[in-house]
């Protein structure tokens, strides 16, 4: 009796501190994911430093690389995006006298009007609620920054001490399911960059071919139709839209129709359901299916973190399921 009571005590304390552990790291788990997940990408880079330097130089060579990176990168993308803003806003307000010209019943005329009144307070309000979460942004980076330098350090000691943790005769199970995460990682995080960077360069093609703005602009809608192709259901759509809504502002009717079916065939969505699931199940030796469920239940469930959550999970549970098979058939257990 006591022995039970003693085994009831420690697993109420366990679960206790598991649920604590989770509420204090639960707001911080996306910096934890892509800082681990930038040290898996660039750990090859990782492995060639440290031929010359000790682990910890080569860490903090990688890091201090990525916040300079990063710095310049974020300073030019905020030029950029101020004159997105600007002319974002002077479109829209244009849009609205236009539609507030236009000879309505009253009732959508003071519709319109006060949609335009209000743009100007909404725009503010959100440019305000950016600036307060900016100290939150900037906690984050930080956690990003100290996780992606443990994560090259410790990587390895990390996975000595999981294998150490598992049974001797459970550890094959684990090589395999570690195996298979490495694997499924590596082909999506290929194919997301090789389609990412594809669909930038159309997407500048698309600009020149169809004569949005100067080749200027083409160029920065490649860069962003990159960058938004990391963010589920922004994507390189919105670039599109953007052009052949310029098109269809200055007269082309046919060039807004043909930059649409341009872009939705050969930027965003088709190639997202088509030609990323085979790049991935392809390398991955995956199903297609499996590969798709997984993008897009992962990106419903987990958000930006399960489109290469989701594939993984899956390919994970393939693996039990397999073992499990093998097992049962031999007529032994799980043990």
């Amino acid at each position: 009796m006591k022995g039970r009571t003693e085994v009831a005590i420690w697993a109420a304390v366990s679960l206790a501190i598991v649920y604590l552990s989770w509420k204090t790291i639960k707001p911080l788990v996306t910096p934890l994911f892509f800082g681990v997940l930038l040290a898996y990408i660039v750990y090859p880079l990782y492995l060639r430093l440290r031929r010359r330097f000790s682990p910890q130089e080569s860490a903090a060579i990688l890091t201090g690389t990525m916040v300079g990176l990063g710095a310049a990168f974020l300073a030019f993308l905020t030029l950029i995006s101020l004159k997105l803003v600007n002319e974002f806003y002077t479109n829209v307000r244009d849009v609205l006298l236009w539609l507030s010209s236009l000879q309505f019943s009253d009732t959508l005329q003071t519709f319109f009007d006060q949609i335009r009144a209000q743009i100007v307070p909404t725009l503010a309000d959100y440019v305000s609620s950016f600036t307060v979460s900016v100290p939150g942004y900037l906690l984050q980076l930080v956690v990003f920054l100290f996780v992606f330098y443990y994560a090259l350090v410790y990587g390895e000691t990390v996975r000595g001490f999981l294998l150490s943790l598992v049974p001797q005769n459970q550890a094959p199970l684990l090589m395999e399911i570690l195996d298979r995460t490495d694997k499924t990682l590596d082909a999506l995080v290929r194919a997301w960059l090789l389609l990412n960077v594809a669909k930038g360069f159309l997407m500048t093609i698309g600009y020149v071919i169809f004569g949005v703005g100067d080749i200027y602009t083409a160029i920065i809608a490649g860069l962003l139709t990159f960058l938004f192709s990391f963010v589920p259901l922004l994507e390189g759509w919105m670039l599109w839209v953007a052009g052949a809504i310029y098109l269809y502002m200055k007269g082309s009717l046919l060039g807004a129709l043909g930059i649409s079916i341009y872009g939705a065939v050969l930027v965003s969505p088709l190639p997202d359901y088509t030609i990323r699931p085979m790049l991935v199940a392809k390398d991955a030796e995956l199903d297609e299916t499996l590969v798709f469920v997984g993008m897009l239940g992962g990106t419903w469930a987990f958000g930006l973190k399960g489109l290469l959550l989701g594939p993984v999970i899956l390919s994970i549970a393939l693996v039990l399921l397999k073992e499990w098979k093998k097992r049962t058939s031999n007529g032994g257990a799980l043990n």
